[in-house]
């Protein structure tokens, strides 16, 4: 739990939200070049970083069978789900829980395989990128999403 609250990624979040939350907007303005504009170039080169890490051991994610696959979707699903029915629970606001489920189903696209290289860094790339990046994030955009909206939905007329 220390090392959680005193990491050095987690303390620039959390320093950053403070900040955020205590600056107004004329403030906002002064670091927007570093703030605002950098971040997509940042983006793109870590996105390029996770693209040819997974890609050189994708054999390492093919290696493993199934299980890989169906534990990206179920997980997910199952996530995305509970959280549909028990956002019930913090609002009736339809969109709000749709947002509530999408984040518990997703995979943290950007944020976890950093965290991972950190945190775990025995672990293989070439199996949780291409899990996250492969095969939950296009389930969340076709089918798991709507299915979040549906329960969501169903729940809302009954």
């Amino acid at each position: 739990m220390s090392h959680s609250i005193t990491n050095g990624s987690v303390f620039l979040i959390v320093g950053s939200l403070l900040i955020g939350f205590l600056a107004n907007d004329q403030q906002a303005q002064g670091i927007k070049p570093f703030t605002t504009d950098i971040f997509k170039g940042f983006l793109a080169i870590f996105l390029l970083d996770m693209g040819l890490s997974s890609g050189r051991r994708l054999n390492d994610f093919f290696s493993c069978g199934w299980f890989p696959i169906f534990f990206a979707i179920v997980v997910p699903a199952v996530n995305g789900v509970l959280v549909a029915i028990i956002s019930s629970l913090i609002t009736d606001d339809v969109g709000n829980r749709f947002m509530f489920a999408v984040l518990a189903a997703s995979a943290s696209y950007i944020a976890v395989p950093a965290a991972m290289k950190i945190a775990a860094p025995g672990a293989n790339p070439g199996i949780y990128l291409p899990m996250t990046l492969v095969v939950t994030f296009p389930f969340n955009i076709t089918l798991g999403m709507p299915l979040y909206l549906s329960v969501i939905n169903s729940i809302c007329l009954s």
